[in-house]
């Protein structure tokens, strides 16, 4: 029989934070698609109305949270990934490093662009 094996320590703060944003993330794609695709359909969708979405407090802390948690979820499930394959020493320092400077620069540059559409 196999052996288990994970590079997340079960219990842990980063295991724990994997699976609280996949949730956060269904829900908030539920969100999405229900609002941008069954309220509004692709057609009806503008610029201006983003705006008008993004002017609102509650709809931009949402999609900036969202920004955050897909973030962090995909990069933590990336780095946890290549050392399940086997990454190791300064290799594995690299990559992680990489990987979490990567995830700044595409959560400053997607607040960037959420208050921009937000007009602030």
């Amino acid at each position: 029989m196999a052996e288990h094996y994970s590079s997340f320590e079960r219990g842990g703060r980063r295991w724990l934070l994997q699976r609280l944003t996949a949730v956060f993330l269904i829900g908030t794609l539920a969100f999405h698609f229900f609002l941008l695709h069954f309220v509004n359909h692709a057609a009806e969708i503008t610029f201006a109305g983003t705006q008008a979405r993004m002017s609102q407090v509650g709809y931009f802390a949402t999609m900036v949270l969202f920004l955050v948690a897909a973030t962090f979820h995909g990069v933590n499930g990336v780095y946890n990934a290549l050392v399940n394959q086997g990454l190791e020493g300064t290799q594995k320092k690299v990559v992680g490093g990489v990987l979490a400077l990567s995830g700044i620069l595409l959560i400053v540059q997607g607040i960037r662009v959420a208050l921009a559409m937000a007009g602030i």
